[in-house]
């Protein structure tokens, strides 16, 4: 089996050949193999230039380079990665440092023991590390996964996680929209609308950023998520 790894990149030429390297050294569960899409959404700095002297160094990894020839956001790159992943499984990384390749078994052993449909990554159960940051910023995410519950009656702690695992069948069958950081509630809210779905969350560790460091989410995400949560929660948009 193969589990598609995407990554969408903005203006990440300092970290991108560092996440990198952790995905290509993580060994994945016996009978699982890597295949990496990376989308560069029309970076400013130098994300497409690092990109491709990675790939010209690592011949052996199965990689692609997907461009954007116009910045469309987040959730855009993510759509692109989803309609060109080739994968059984497919999970999302941020190109940043936060989150750790090495526990993608921890989402796959739920497919694995369970068969699972979907995994959500938690930062807010296990007893994994988690570096302290913002107070604020961690009641907003508890705001907006309370809120999107709320809608979809499912019982997540972390429905704003950048780690979830899709069965590609699953994700590939869901028409979505939202081009930015709307992406996470729109597909949470579609995927819990899908009949005998099976959902599941572990915990993982998160070694989250500054924006001083280069996070880029701020208020008008959360607003615009408030946003989703109610479209995509009220109606079969």
């Amino acid at each position: 089996m193969v589990l598609s790894i995407l990554i969408p990149a903005y203006n990440e030429e300092k970290t991108i050949h560092l996440i990198l390297n952790k995905i290509k050294n993580t060994q994945l569960i016996p009978g699982f193999q890597k295949e990496i899409i990376v989308v560069n959404d029309c970076s400013k700095d130098n994300t497409a230039k690092v990109l491709k002297e990675y790939m010209a160094a690592n011949p052996e990894l199965k990689m692609r380079l997907i461009e954007h020839e116009i910045n469309k956001g987040k959730g855009a790159a993510l759509h692109t990665g989803i309609k060109e992943a080739s994968g059984d499984y497919i999970i999302i990384q941020d190109a940043d440092l936060e989150y750790d390749p090495e526990e993608y078994n921890l989402l796959l052993k739920p497919v694995l023991v369970d068969k699972a449909d979907v995994v959500y990554g938690s930062r807010f159960m296990g007893s994994q590390p988690h570096r302290i940051l913002f107070f604020w910023h961690s009641i907003g995410n508890k705001v907006l996964t309370f809120l999107s519950n709320m809608f979809t009656n499912l019982n997540l702690t972390d429905m704003e996680t950048c780690y979830k695992l899709f069965r590609a069948e699953v994700v590939k069958g869901i028409q979505l929209k939202e081009t930015r950081f709307g992406f996470e509630p729109e597909v949470t809210a579609k995927i819990a609308r899908i009949p005998g779905i099976k959902i599941y969350e572990v915990g993982i560790s998160y070694y989250g950023r500054t924006y001083e460091e280069g996070k880029k989410i701020g208020w008008k995400d959360g607003f615009r998520a408030i946003y989703c949560i109610l479209k995509y929660g009220l109606f079969r948009a």
